[in-house]
This record gives structure tokens, C-alpha cells and sequence, in this order.
């Protein structure tokens, strides 16, 4: 016992250690604690006493997650500055500081880079915490944390996509929340050349109008000369089909979503009752010469032709 007491006070006095240090340590720690305690109680107070909302969030979560990185950059300093061996390694490096500065930079340029791309967008706000976006048209989602190093994104299926902050900062953006959360969600379905044009685009009409989640959105001057809530347009003239669009408007993109979801299937149930067909492709195969009969030879496939 008493052998491995003396190896353990050895291994200390090597490393430049007793208890009188170790008791400083600790305090510094203790001190960056309750420091980051405190200067995070603060920074609440004042988002609690702001307006809330998302770009105050936004800051909220920017400044909390740089203070804390701050004060434990300070602390680790203090630290190293206080125990001897730490303090004269950390002399002796900076003194060959000429190459070591070199190669400290690059490996560190892409995260300085993810700190002033995360400054810029606080600053210049693309987004706000709680708004949605799509980045690059790859990744949807609501931005749910900024951090110093990048920005999380949680996906509608409950995921969280981490992107560099250098990242995001080059990314093209749509952001569906920044300025108007109302969002015009385009119902298109197609309907048979055969059937009435003119009752598809009326049922289609009825049926985004009689929906929960539509709101009105037209202006004075529409409403004198009697413009629609829900205008039906026939976009496009496809092979086996006639396109129609409704455009119809929600209080903001979920709720556009799942009223996109529920038009699908009311229109798709009042076009049955109503006798409008939703085409689906079809084949017309023709055989040149004579029809192959059940059991009998088959035909060439030089003289088979299929036209759509």
C-alpha cells in the first residue's frame, strides 16, 4: 500500500502535480461551471422577456452554444496555464510557432469556416429556428438547433440531418416560413379525354372549397369582379389525359401538405360518383397479316407492332 502511495506521489511530482494544484484545478473548473450557469440564466431572462419568436429562438441557441464553447476554451487555457508541465509544453510549441501555426491553420479552416458561415446566418438570417426549409432540394425539414459547427434539421419522418454550417451557408434555400407561412399547394389529377371537362373542373372546385383547411386569399379587387377562392386551370394536354389544377391555399406548408393528402382522395371518390374516369395507359397491340387464333402458330415478332 504505502509502495503505491510513493509511485503515485512520483507519477504527480513528474507531471508537475500535488494537491495544491489539483485543488486549483478543480476551482477552475468549478468557476467555469457556475459561470456558464449564470451567463446561460441571463441569456434565458432575456429571451423570455423578448417577443419569442423565431428569430429571438434563433439567437437564443447561436449565442448559448457559442457561450458555452467560449467559456470552456477559457477554462482549458486557465488550466493548462496553471499546471507547470502543461504551461511549459504549451511554451515550447509556441515557440516553433512559425510551422506549427501553418499546419494549425489548415486543419482548423474548415471549422473557423463553420463558425463564420454559423455567424452570417445569424446575422443575415436565410432561416430561423422553427422555420421550415428544403436545402439543395435533397433535405426538407423544420431547422430545429444552430450550433458554432452547423445547423440540424429535423425531417418529417423524425430524423436529424446535421449539416456543416460552411455547408448550408453555399446551399441554395427555400424557405417556406421566412416571410408568409401560406402556401398555395397546386391539386393536379388527370381525367379522360372522353369525360365533361367542364363538370371535373367544378367537382375539383367544390371539393378544395368545401376542405377545412383552405382559406381565402384573394384580394379586393378579385372578390369585385368575382374571382374564385379555388381556381381550376387545364394545364396540360398529355397523351391519355387532361391535366387539371386546382390552386388552393392553406395557413401554412403542413397543413397544405395534408390537405394536398385528403383533396387526392375526396376528389378521386366524387369523380367515381359523378362518372369523370381517371385514364391509366393503354396498349393497342396490332399483328399484320392474319390473327393468330387459340393453339394456332404465332406470329413473327418482325410482324408484331404495339402502338400506345
Amino acid at each position: 500500500m504505502k509502495l503505491n502511495q510513493l509511485d503515485l506521489s512520483v507519477l504527480m511530482e513528474k507531471l508537475g502535480f500535488n494537491l495544491l494544484l489539483l485543488a486549483k484545478v478543480m476551482l477552475i473548473l468549478g468557476i467555469a461551471f457556475v459561470l456558464e450557469r449564470v451567463l446561460f440564466a441571463m441569456l434565458k431572462r432575456a429571451y423570455v422577456r423578448s417577443e419569442q419568436g423565431r428569430e429571438d429562438a434563433t439567437r437564443y441557441h447561436f449565442l448559448k452554444n457559442a457561450l458555452r464553447f467560449m467559456v470552456g476554451l477559457i477554462a482549458l487555457a486557465w488550466v493548462i496555464f496553471v499546471i507547470p508541465s502543461l504551461k511549459h509544453f504549451a511554451v515550447t510549441l509556441l515557440a516553433g510557432a512559425g510551422i506549427l501555426v501553418a499546419i494549425f491553420g489548415l486543419a482548423t479552416q474548415r471549422a473557423f469556416s463553420n463558425i463564420i458561415s454559423g455567424i452570417f446566418i445569424v446575422s443575415f438570417k436565410p432561416f430561423r429556428v422553427g422555420d421550415m426549409v428544403e436545402i439543395s432540394r435533397e433535405h426538407r425539414g423544420v431547422v430545429e438547433d444552430i450550433t458554432l459547427r452547423h445547423t440540424v434539421i429535423r425531417t418529417w419522418e423524425n430524423r436529424r440531418v446535421i449539416i456543416p454550417n460552411a455547408v448550408i451557408n453555399d446551399a441554395t434555400i427555400i424557405n417556406s416560413t421566412i416571410e408568409d407561412e401560406a402556401t398555395c399547394q397546386w391539386v393536379e389529377i388527370g381525367i379522360s379525354y372522353e369525360s365533361d371537362l367542364d363538370k371535373a373542373m367544378t367537382i375539383m372546385q367544390e371539393e378544395a372549397e368545401n376542405h377545412p383547411s383552405c382559406i381565402d386569399r384573394r384580394t379586393a379587387e378579385e372578390l369585385d369582379v368575382g374571382f374564385p377562392r379555388v381556381s381550376v386551370r387545364l394545364v396540360s394536354i398529355a397523351d391519355s389525359s387532361l391535366i387539371l389544377r386546382a390552386y388552393v391555399w392553406a395557413a401554412d406548408p403542413v397543413m397544405a401538405r395534408v390537405m394536398h393528402f385528403e383533396l387526392n382522395r375526396s376528389v378521386k371518390l366524387r369523380f367515381d360518383r359523378e362518372g369523370i374516369e381517371i385514364p391509366y395507359p393503354h396498349r393497342t397491340v396490332t399483328f399484320k397479316g392474319s390473327m393468330p387464333v387459340a393453339g394456332g402458330p404465332l406470329v413473327d415478332k418482325k410482324d408484331a407492332r404495339m402502338h400506345p
